[in-house]
This record gives structure tokens, sequence and C-alpha cells, in this order.
């Protein structure tokens, strides 16, 4: 993005391809359009982030937009709480949770507990987090309680059957 509102960012070291995503200025403020909500929203770097990614699930991993959700709302004990993303079966069960975190966010311990913690509510078989430098993905095992680390994110074509 020439003349980027996020100059702390190495476009050249993110894990995501580069998009031509819709930005606007309204009042001052930068908007970015996501094909799923059908909406502009504040372009934060997390924001940024999620709409690489979706793009990039839609474009060259062939995730069908109809079965993506984001920013879905879910109850977890007494809180709510929202997914970044949500990817579902063609029946409506979760599939996959994507978290997303800006660039200066570190994935470590603490953001997977995050998505985890998630997942107690929706029982997804996959779960993602990004923050567009690193990509983790791992496929969940109910039948012996683990979790298995892949070494890349999996074509909607590979998994859609789960």
């Amino acid at each position: 993005m020439k003349g980027s509102k996020f100059p702390e960012i190495d476009f050249t070291k993110l894990s995501l391809p580069p998009v031509e995503l819709k930005i606007v200025r309204r009042n001052g403020v930068f908007k970015v359009y996501d094909l799923l909500r059908k909406n502009y929203f504040v372009l934060t770097e997390e924001e940024f982030i999620r709409q690489l990614f979706v793009n990039w699930m839609v474009n060259e991993l062939g995730y069908p937009p109809s079965i993506m959700a984001n920013e879905i709302g879910i109850k977890l004990n007494d809180t709510y709480k929202r997914c970044d993303t949500v990817i579902f079966t063609p029946d409506g069960s979760p599939l996959i949770i994507v978290e997303y975190k800006a660039p200066s966010v570190s994935i470590n311990q603490e953001v997977f507990n995050q998505i985890i913690r998630y997942n107690m509510s929706l029982k997804a078989h996959y779960l993602i987090v990004s923050n567009g430098y690193e990509n983790f993905c791992c496929k969940v095992n109910y039948g012996n309680h683990s979790i298995e680390f892949l070494e890349r994110i999996p074509k909607y074509e590979e998994i859609k059957e789960n």
C-alpha cells in the first residue's frame, strides 16, 4: 500500500499475497470494504490482516464466501465474545475459526489460549491464527482430545468433507 497508514508494517515480510482492497476515507477515517460483511469498516492493522487473509482464502485457497462470516458472536461462560472469522460446513456447523492479530502482536500461547476458549463453544475442526507475518493452523482431534499443527493452511477442496 503506497502511502500506507501503517509504516510499521514490513509489507515485504507479509506471508499473505497482496490484494487490491477497497479503501475509502470518510471524515478523516480510513475504512476498508469487507467482502463478507458487505460494508466498510475502520482500517486498523488487525482489520487489514483480516481482509488480506479472507481474500487469500477465497481467491487462492478456494473457500466460498457464502460459508464464511466475520465477527461472529459467541457466548463463553457468562460473557459474549466475537470470533474474527468462522468458516462453516455446508450444513452450518463450524469448520474453521480464524483469529487475527496486528503484525506487531506476537503469536504466543496467550493467542492460542484465546482461540481454544472460543472453540470450547463452537467446536470447529480447524483453528487458524495469523498476524500477517506468521500463519498457524491446527486440526482438532476430538476423539483423542489432541491438536495437530499442520504445515500449511489447507485448501477448501482438501477439507470440505469434514
